[in-house]
């Protein structure tokens, strides 16, 4: 009988770690950088709060009208019936009304603009009966009605923002509240992106017989391209065992992070895994998730180190699964939305065995009830790069799950959520 060897397609295979392990593994492993640096407000989406931000001022900063109405006592308001109250002037926003207000009187006030002192109630204008120079209202209105309070948002001296706060466009508009115009961010991770294998050709370069486009730096340069990471293209290395070494021991020096596509399977020109074991450690490198078992992470170096499959839809996979939470954890990110999941009734047949989680490329939809629907994309072969193109989410099918059934409800999540 043939002694059988280890294959990617083989799921009983010893040795493969489940998703949750490796992912957990890899988060205790991960070192906080250090270092920050400071910037302008404008530039500051997308980036990690490194300090404390504390509100220097009150907001609001005075007392003031939520509506468009009229402001005045509340003791001139009617028991039963209707009263009428002379308009004396008006209040605007940034130009405030500072004369005296008598009893039996109002001042026609604009949304934002500052309360004059004495009145303690503000009316819609749609709630009163508009002449020349008075105004009619009625029993409805109570004191305190429609004014937003000094320090009624944030007060003096309140810790607004933590540190680790991931900076989203509200935040931005909070702090330019503020009147903040610089802020201290954790510095840039910096991630260095290679891809291995004498197949590969640049695109637009297609010069060996037999020869492939690169497809996968391609794709992680994309995902990587955002405020907070500092991307080192490594570009193509060859399968040699030399060329990696140096390489990689180069980027160990400089690099947080290096992302490295192909080479960490068995065959005779996989050089990936063997050199990492050379130059640095390996903490496992065999995961029971489809696509992407041949999976490895350690570090080279000062620098972290994933070995990603080659195959394009497996790249791509466990970068958001395994490199993903890395880079947030690196960058002591707290303070990020939630990726959701959320459930779907599944339209077709699922096949899967027991034994390895599986991610399959999905369209998620609504039906006529408003309840989510999600159908694959076709065929989920790990290369076939389209099944992620016209997908719009994942089907995640857990460590345990068989077979499903069309109609069964199934784990979904968004890719929104990964953007």
């Amino acid at each position: 009988m043939i002694e059988t060897q280890p294959s990617c397609t083989d799921i009983f295979e010893s040795g493969l770690m489940p998703c949750s392990d490796a992912l957990r593994r890899i988060m205790a492993r991960l070192p906080h950088i250090s270092g920050y640096e400071r910037i302008s407000l404008q530039n500051a989406c997308g980036r990690t709060l490194h300090e404390p931000v504390i509100s220097h001022i009150n907001v609001p900063p005075h007392t003031n009208s939520a509506v468009d109405g009229y402001a005045f006592y509340a003791e001139d308001i009617p028991n039963s019936n209707t009263t009428e109250l002379n308009v004396i002037g008006q209040a605007l926003a940034g130009k405030p009304f500072r004369g005296n207000i008598p009893k039996v009187a109002c001042v026609r006030i604009m949304t934002g603009a500052e309360l004059p002192a004495g009145p303690d109630v503000v009316a819609m204008q749609e709630h009163v009966r508009i002449y020349e120079n008075r105004i009619e209202i009625d029993n409805r209105h109570k004191r305190g009605q429609n004014i937003r309070l000094v320090g009624e948002d944030l007060k003096c001296g309140e810790t607004v923002l933590q540190p680790g706060k991931w900076l989203t466009p509200a935040d931005i508009g909070l702090m330019a509240s503020l009147g903040i115009t610089e802020i201290n961010v954790n510095r840039k991770l910096k991630v260095a992106i290679a891809s291995t294998g004498d197949e590969l050709c640049e695109p637009g370069d297609l010069t060996s017989p037999g020869g492939i486009y690169d497809s996968n730096r391609y794709s992680l340069i994309a995902a990587l391209t955002r405020p907070d990471i500092e991307i080192i293209n490594l570009g193509i290395i060859p399968d040699n065992a030399e060329k990696l070494l140096e390489a990689f021991n180069q980027a160990g020096r400089f690099a947080d992070m290096i992302l490295s596509t192909g080479g960490v399977s068995v065959g005779e020109a996989d050089f990936t895994k063997s050199v990492l074991q050379h130059s640095g450690q390996v903490e496992f490198w065999k995961v029971a998730i489809k696509p992407g078992r041949p999976l490895a992470f350690g570090q080279i170096d000062k620098a972290v180190f994933f070995g990603l499959p080659g195959n394009p839809v497996a790249v791509l996979v466990t970068f958001y699964y395994f490199v993903l939470p890395a880079i947030e954890q690196m960058l002591s990110i707290t303070g990020k939305p939630v990726a959701p999941t959320l459930k779907a009734r599944v339209s077709e047949n699922l096949r899967k065995k027991p034994g390895r989680t599986e991610i399959q490329r999905g369209i998620l939809s609504r039906d006529e009830k408003g309840d989510w629907l999600v159908a694959t994309t076709g065929k989920q072969g790990s290369g076939i790069l389209r099944s992620m193109s016209l997908a719009n989410a994942f089907i995640v099918l857990d460590h345990e799950t068989g077979n499903v059934k069309a109609g069964d409800w199934v784990t979904v999540q968004p890719f929104a959520g990964f953007l």
